[in-house]
């Protein structure tokens, strides 16, 4: 047995800090169906390619862009982005399905897992495995959920310490996201909520309530880190007529609304005679001996001629004794009507010619919040992008300020239309003003919404600063072909020529989507995020013996082609070899590779002095 001694208490009170456990609760947690699923989901790893836009990404404005646009499913996004945006993060808002019942939202999750698999991973008995399964296609609590653990789960991994989180929702879910927050970011954790007024009217008060808000859930990584910060103070009726040593100063109100018997002392002025006392129900802000110290000192000012209603003296507020420039941040936003859905569809109306979201945000209120919570050197996440609000607001602070906060967007490509029968496209319930305005996917309308933001803040800024970044990289994260998945699980000893075309498997026209993305770019980009490589990382082409390899961040070099020879390995060695190039690491995908060939490069990279380590992945 154990003895008590062997206990280590600092210890353990230090692993309950890093994990946002502040003290210990009487047990209670958040539980629902499909939880444990959720965490594993969590857990896995991409299993989608990332294809770049190439004839958006040349663009000239696009071209040297920081800001990124991911069209696909977010969760897969999330995954990508924990190899190389891991702690990078400053800011994170969401505006995720609010689960009203008329949201379109259902859990899309198909579980990529068999019946016997999941009963194997979880221990779940026929009932459970029913009622696990229950949740697919539904738009339950537990449904929704489940959706979201996994995608809050690796957002916070996204984080750096020093971030925060703003998540937007309505009464359906507002209690469970709560508790979802706080189970995945630590009770210790939560800053507080944001009541946002979205409209004066309800539509159907069917309970004689007009309900006339939203909610807006806010969380820091890690909250000893975080302060936000509301308006710079206006500071201007601070003057300095006495030229007092101490600086500016304003007069300040002597009394309070609070205080003791000792509190009620008569102040009488040395000049003139009369006599002050607090107004009735209120006392001094100060003591006796404060006070005194304050004459001696200067801080209080004595007037020298005193008229009807004034105090006989004045008690000094000095600039320099502001323990911010900034106001506090109000948790209630829009009670002016500023921040209303109808603001929100007018925007956007007006820039889009029409209106294709049921209820955007108002561009100032997440202005607001990125302005509260960030520097001008933020990154900043939306992950349910929307119609991009967030891509607009953070270009207008940045043309406002000079700025050089990113925004990192992403939404699913949904289609507004589906397929009859015939092969005629039919535009969905929700989606017939976009598919008449020309846009096939929700995604189209995003980007489209940022490139018309961009000109129009360019035609209205004429000093915008020269960096100004109003561009952005567009890549699409999409499933290979399965057929190619299937391939990749075989070993190497096989036939190569199953693997002529492997390449060609994963340009943007084998996996239908645009761009002009040839296999190799979808590779190489698929790889350098796995690598912790940002989408800004160094890199250039170089040719070694008539084939090109990405030379990246002067390092790595990768090799990705189906016609790799002698005299290619001859040209690469001998650059390494003579120091032309610092190389560490040399990643060859390997399938369209011959191995002689492969073998051939191993044996040369071993005669160099240089110690380069070869990766082969399949």
């Amino acid at each position: 047995m154990k003895e008590l001694g062997s206990f280590d208490l600092e210890k353990f009170k230090a692993s309950l800090s890093e994990n946002n456990i502040n003290e210990l609760t009487s047990g209670y947690q958040l539980d629902f169906i499909g939880k444990n699923y959720a965490k594993k989901q969590a857990g896995e790893r991409p299993t989608t390619v990332i294809v770049p836009d190439n004839v958006h990404n040349e663009k000239a404005e696009n071209k040297s862009s920081k800001n990124l646009f991911f069209s696909g499913d977010n969760l897969e996004v999330l995954r990508h982005l924990q190899q190389n945006y891991a702690n990078s993060v400053d800011f994170i808002y969401i505006d995720p399905p609010y689960n009203t019942g008329s949201d379109g939202f259902v859990y899309p999750d198909n579980f990529e897992y068999s019946d016997e698999q999941l009963q194997d991973m979880f221990g779940l008995n026929t009932e459970e495995l029913k009622r696990l399964k229950s949740i697919q296609g539904k738009a339950s609590h537990s449904a929704w959920l489940t959706f979201m653990y996994p995608r809050l789960y690796l957002a916070k991994k996204l984080l750096k310490d020093t971030g925060v989180i703003f998540v937007s929702i309505d009464d359906n879910e507002q209690a469970n996201l709560k508790l979802l927050m706080d189970d995945v970011f630590g009770e210790a954790s939560f800053v507080g909520e944001i009541i946002r007024k979205t409209k004066s009217m309800t539509n159907d008060a069917k309970t004689g309530l007009n309900y006339q808000h939203e909610f807006t859930l806010i969380y820091a990584k890690k909250i000893d880190y975080l302060v936000l910060h509301g308006e710079v103070k206006d500071n201007s009726n601070y003057k300095n007529p006495d030229n007092d040593p101490n600086g500016l100063w304003i007069s300040d109100n002597p009394s309070a609304r609070s205080g003791g018997i000792n509190s009620g002392f008569e102040i009488i002025n040395p000049y003139t005679g009369t006599k002050d006392f607090p107004p009735t129900g209120r006392y001094w802000a100060f003591s006796e001996s404060t006070f005194k110290k304050w004459v001696a000192s200067g801080k209080v000012q004595f007037r020298k001629q005193v008229k009807d209603g004034q105090r006989g003296f004045i008690v000094k507020k000095y600039l320099s004794e502001l323990k911010s420039d900034h106001n506090l941040v109000n948790s209630l936003f829009g009670i002016d009507n500023l921040f209303m859905n109808q603001v929100a569809t007018k925007e956007l109306s007006s820039l889009m010619n029409g209106s294709f979201f049921d209820s955007p945000k108002p561009i100032g209120f997440i202005e607001k919040i990125i302005q509260y919570s960030t520097d001008k050197n933020a990154i900043i996440l939306d992950f349910f992008a929307g119609s991009s609000t967030t891509a607009d607001a953070v270009m207008q602070l940045n043309a406002e300020d000079g700025g050089h906060r990113q925004f990192m967007m992403c939404t699913l490509p949904e289609p507004t239309f589906t397929t009859n029968s015939n092969g005629k496209e039919v535009p969905t319930k929700g989606g017939k003003a976009a598919y008449k305005a020309g846009f096939k996917s929700i995604d189209e309308i995003s980007r489209e919404r940022i490139i018309r933001a961009s000109a129009k803040i360019k035609a209205e800024n004429t000093n915008l600063s020269e960096d100004f970044d109003g561009g952005f990289k567009h890549y699409r994260v999409v499933p290979a072909k399965q057929e190619t998945l299937d391939q990749l699980e075989f070993d190497d000893n096989l036939q190569l020529d199953m693997f002529d075309n492997m390449l060609d498997d994963f340009s943007s026209d084998h996996l239908g989507v645009t761009g002009q993305a040839s296999g190799f770019d979808t590779i190489l980009q698929t790889y350098l995020a796995s690598d912790n490589y940002q989408f800004d990382v160094p890199m250039k082409m170089i040719d070694f013996g008539g084939i090109k390899v990405a030379y990246v961040n002067q390092q790595r070099i990768y090799i990705i082609t189906d016609n790799w020879q002698p005299e290619n390995t001859k040209a690469l060695v001998n650059a390494i070899g003579t120091n032309q190039l610092a190389v560490q690491t040399i990643v060859v995908f390997g399938y369209p590779m011959a191995m002689e060939s492969l073998r051939e490069l191993k044996i040369a990279l071993k005669q160099l002095e240089n110690n380069v380590k070869v990766l082969v992945r399949y």
